[in-house]
């Protein structure tokens, strides 16, 4: 398993915002397709919504990786 550092401007992104950006899904539907299926973990906890504004300090695991959210301010 993999961890990542996901430097985001503002106070938050959507779960399928950080996915793409992360490049660990092609586009908007491959994203709502893994979260929705329960593939994605925010903190240790599945979650299928994919607009979940996830924050500095979350983690997100998906296919194996997990993606640590750090501010970029």
């Amino acid at each position: 398993m993999t961890s990542t550092e996901i430097p985001i401007t503002g106070e938050s992104i959507r779960l399928g915002q950080l996915l793409k950006y992360a490049s660990v899904v092609e586009d908007g539907a491959d994203a709502r397709a893994v979260v929705e299926a329960g593939e994605v973990r925010v903190n240790g906890e599945v979650d299928t919504r994919r607009g979940r504004q996830v924050r500095p300090g979350d983690t997100v695991t998906y296919a194996g990786e997990t993606f640590t959210i750090v501010s970029d301010g």
